[in-house]
Order: C-alpha cells, then structure tokens, then sequence
C-alpha cells in the first residue's frame, strides 16, 4: 500500500526536526504569535546571521520528534503557535530571541532544551545574561594564562636577582 504524499512529507518534517533536535545544543521553543510579517523577517535574518536554525513546526510533528529521541520533556509547553530556534550557542541564541522580545513585546519564550536538559522561560532570561561561548572561552584563556604570566614575572624576577649578585661580585673581584 502506497503512502499518501502528506504523510509522506509529514514524516519528512519529523525526521528533519529529530535531526535538528539530535544535532543542536539547544532547542528553545517560543510563541510566535502576534509578530507581524516584517518583525518575522528581521527575526530570521537575526537568527540566519547568527547560525540558528528557526522553524515554524506543528505541535504533533514537535511531540513526535521529540518522543523518537526519547524527550518528553517539551510536551507542555507545546500548544498554540510555536516556534523553535536550534542553535550550538544556547547563549547567543537565547540573548538573541530575549532581546527581540524586550525590542518589539510580542512574542515570549516557552521554554528549551539544553541537550537532555529542560529549562523554562525564566532559565531561558538567565542563559541570555551569560556571555557567548567565545567570551567565555577567552575568560578561561585569560584566566589560565594569569598565573603563567605571574610565574614567568616571578622567575624573570629571580634571574635579574642573580645578575646583579653576579655582576656585584665581578665587581668586587676587580677592584680586589
């Protein structure tokens, strides 16, 4: 028995959101509701420049993505008109949908998923306000490297000590 082509392309929806959801760090479901054409637009050229994948999807084929790679996790928060953005950097992804939403108060976050871990809107505001992952790469390279740079000052310190001894002895070796 052949499959009918909706069901086909149903099952193509889902197997391309478990891809997404397998594939990305963070999965972050929003309402979409209210966001005009062209406040939409600026949204997926914001989300497009900055590597997260934002699709408009159908609660059930949602559900079933998720239920396929064993996370139910979502299923509350899956009602209405929901979107969700798929991103690598749940930082730069949540300050990106946050800071939308504080620019034109339309739409409003449900919640996400950070790999198997579900966390609300309220954790979704607090993942905003943390730097992006190459910030914080750079504050663990600076802090690493403080106490590299303080020992190297410190033996840098101790060589010039033992030039001037060095050199005060030379010294009164000659005039000896």
């Amino acid at each position: 028995m052949d499959k009918k082509p909706q069901r086909i392309e149903k099952e193509n929806q889902v197997a391309a959101l478990q891809k997404l959801f397998s594939e990305s760090s963070a999965a972050i479901v929003t309402d979409y509701r209210g966001l005009t054409v062209a406040q939409d637009t600026v949204l997926r050229n914001k989300m497009r420049e900055a590597g997260v994948e934002y699709l408009v999807a159908k609660n059930t084929l949602i559900k079933i993505a998720c239920h396929n790679l064993d996370q139910t996790g979502l299923d509350p928060y899956l009602n209405g008109p929901t979107a969700v953005a798929f991103a690598q950097d749940p930082a730069a992804a949540a300050k990106l949908i946050c800071d939308f939403i504080k620019e034109n108060k339309k739409t409003e976050v449900k919640a996400a998923l950070l790999g198997d871990k579900l966390i609300d809107a309220a954790g979704v505001e607090a993942l905003a306000k943390l730097p992006t992952r190459e910030v914080l790469l750079g504050q663990v390279a600076g802090a690493m490297q403080a106490p590299m740079a303080a020992f190297a000052g410190v033996c840098s310190g101790i060589l010039r000590q033992l030039v001037t001894v060095v050199d005060k002895v030379r010294e009164q070796k000659a005039t000896a």
